[in-house]
C-alpha cells in the first residue's frame, strides 16, 4: 500500500474516524451515529429475508405425498424383484427335483408293471365281475403345443391320472411335455413313431416302436410295454411286431370320435354314453386342433364323477382286472 493512505493515530481526534477515499478527500462521521444506521439496515435486511423465504413457501407448497408416493414406489419395486426372485429360484428347485427323478429312474429302471396275462393281448376294457366303477382316460397323438399342457393342468386340477400314448416325432420335438407328463405321475404309452397307416415290414415296424419306446425312456427314464396302433389298425405288421414284443395292445371301448372335431355337447356324449365299469375312453391331446376336446374334457370328468366313477391307468386297470381273476381262481380250488 503506498504511503497516501496511511492515518497518524495522533492526527485523528477522539471519537472521530477519518475515512479516506481513493481521491484522498477526507470526511468525517460520528461512530455512535454510524452504529445506530448498522443497526436499523440490519434489521431492515433480516426482514427482507424472512419475507422472500416465506413467498417462496407460499409460491412452492410443500406436497406431503411426494415423498409417500416415492417410499411407496420403491418398496413395490423391492417386493416386485423379491417376488421374481423367489419364483426363479422354486423354478431352478423344480427343475433340479425333476433332473434327480429321471436320473433315478432310469438308474432304477422304472417301468409299468402290467400281469403277465396281459402281455401280447389285446386289451378292449377291463372285465370286471363285481363292476367296480373305474374307467381310464386315455389321449393320443402328442406331445402337442398347448393342448397337452392344458389337458394335463385340467387332470391335474381334478387330481386324475391318466394314460398318454405319444407320437416319436412329437416326443422328440416337444420333450418338456412327454417329461412333464411322468414326471406328474401319468403314464406313457408307445404310439409309433410316425403315425403312419400303411403297411410295415418287420424291419420297418420295429424301427417305429423301438425308437419311440427308446426315446421314452432316454427322455422321462420310464419303460413302457403299452402299444395302441394308430387308428386301431391291426393287420399292417405294427401289430404283429408289438405282439411278439410282448407290448400290451391296448384299444378302447369309448371313442370320443373328437379327431372328427365334433360340437362339444357332441363330443361329451360320444363319451358318456359308451363309457361302462371297467372301460378305457380314446381322447387326443395331439395330432391338430384339439380345442374342443380341450373344453369338453371337464364336463366329461365332472359327468363320469356323478356316475360314481374313479380314475385309474392302464396298468392300474389291469391289475384291478388280474386280481379279480386271482380272487376267482382261488374260489374254484376250494
Amino acid at each position: 500500500m503506498t504511503s497516501k493512505y496511511l492515518i497518524s493515530k495522533e492526527n485523528v481526534p477522539k471519537h472521530t474516524v477519518r475515512h479516506i477515499t481513493h481521491d484522498s478527500t477526507p470526511r468525517s462521521f460520528d461512530v455512535e451515529t454510524n452504529k445506530s444506521y448498522v443497526w436499523s439496515h440490519g434489521i431492515l435486511i433480516a426482514l427482507v429475508g424472512f419475507c422472500a423465504s416465506l413467498s417462496i413457501g407460499l409460491v412452492m407448497p410443500v406436497n406431503p405425498n411426494t415423498s409417500e408416493a416415492q417410499t411407496r414406489q420403491v418398496t413395490n419395486v423391492k417386493d416386485t424383484a423379491a417376488k421374481v426372485g423367489t419364483q426363479q429360484r422354486i423354478e431352478r428347485l423344480k427343475a433340479a427335483m425333476l433332473t434327480s427323478w429321471q436320473q433315478e429312474a432310469k438308474a432304477k429302471g422304472f417301468s409299468y408293471a402290467v400281469p403277465s396275462r396281459f402281455q401280447g393281448a389285446i386289451i378292449q376294457k377291463a372285465k370286471l365281475t363285481k363292476g367296480e366303477k373305474v374307467i381310464a382316460l386315455t389321449f393320443d397323438d402328442g406331445p402337442w403345443v398347448e393342448s397337452t399342457a392344458q389337458v394335463l393342468d385340467i387332470l391335474k386340477k381334478n387330481n386324475i391320472k391318466a394314460t398318454f400314448f405319444v407320437v416319436g416325432q412329437n416326443l422328440k420335438t416337444h420333450p418338456e411335455l412327454g417329461k412333464r407328463i411322468v414326471a406328474e405321475g401319468h403314464v406313457i404309452g408307445n404310439h409309433t413313431w410316425h403315425h403312419w397307416y400303411h403297411y410295415f415290414n418287420p424291419q420297418a415296424a420295429a424301427f417305429e416302436i423301438d425308437s419311440t419306446t427308446d426315446l421314452i425312456y432316454q427322455l422321462t427314464g420310464a419303460k413302457t410295454t403299452l402299444f395302441r396302433p394308430p387308428g386301431g389298425i391291426l393287420h399292417n405288421g405294427l401289430f404283429a411286431y408289438a405282439k411278439n414284443r410282448n407290448y400290451s395292445i391296448i384299444m378302447w371301448s369309448a371313442d370320443s370320435i373328437d379327431y372328427s372335431r365334433p360340437a362339444v355337447p357332441r363330443l361329451i356324449r360320444n363319451v358318456m354314453k359308451d363309457s361302462k365299469p371297467g372301460g378305457i375312453v380314446l381322447m387326443h391331446d395331439g395330432g391338430g386342433n384339439r380345442s374342443r376336446t380341450v373344453q369338453a374334457l371337464p364336463q366329461i370328468i365332472s359327468n363320469l364323477k356323478k356316475q360314481g366313477y374313479r380314475f385309474v391307468t392302464i396298468p392300474e386297470l389291469l391289475e384291478i382286472q388280474d386280481q379279480e381273476l386271482q380272487l376267482v381262481a382261488v374260489k374254484k380250488k376250494q
